[in-house]
């Protein structure tokens, strides 16, 4: 798994080659494209195929029917915002790494019994941060988290530093990509 994995929400099938050179341009070799938007599905296969040295999944699946599209559409791994108990057992079932939103312990319970043990921490900022992370970390040693939401460089080093973390995802990693980018060409 990468270290950072960007948010990318894709509103227009054109912008996707933008947007992923990019990152791949920021050394981030990792997209979470969003299903939030009417071009999710062609915008995640046109990357899956334009983009074979990157990681691409879908973000933003709440239910069965968008994760079977994502799927198809060729999503190496799922995230969700929240816990869907259709969405894990589909991924379960294909082997395709699904990273759902936990905040609660009930939450994390909820995967473990999937056999999930790397959950996405959403939004990190509003349910108590790193406070929360290791205050979650004692009763179940064996997750590790994906916080999201209220990150970016202003603390990212202090949410690195701990070891219960697999990756930092954000949509900052997009737009400091995308203004590297522009300050490059000029």
């Amino acid at each position: 798994m990468e270290k950072f994995i960007p948010v990318v929400v894709i509103k227009e099938l054109d912008e996707t080659d933008k947007i992923l050179t990019a990152l791949k341009n920021n050394g981030i070799n990792c997209a979470e494209i969003t299903f939030r938007t009417a071009c999710a599905k062609e915008a995640i296969a046109y990357a899956v195929k334009n983009y074979p040295d990157m990681e691409i999944g879908a973000g933003t699946v709440i239910n069965a029917d968008q994760c079977e599209a994502a799927l198809k559409a060729g999503a190496t791994f799922i995230v969700s915002p929240g816990f869907s108990p259709a969405v894990a057992q589909i991924c379960k079932d294909r082997s395709i790494p699904y990273y759902p939103g936990c905040v609660t312990p009930t939450e994390i319970m909820a995967a473990l019994e999937f056999g999930i043990t790397t959950v996405k921490f959403f939004p990190a900022n509003i349910y108590g941060g790193l406070k929360a992370l290791k205050a979650l970390s004692a009763p179940f040693p064996q997750i590790k988290f994906i916080p999201t939401g209220g990150i970016d460089r202003s603390n990212i080093d202090e949410y690195l530093a701990l070891d219960k973390i697999a990756a930092i995802g954000g949509s900052f990693f997009v737009k400091e990509s995308l203004d590297k980018m522009e300050v490059e060409k000029k």
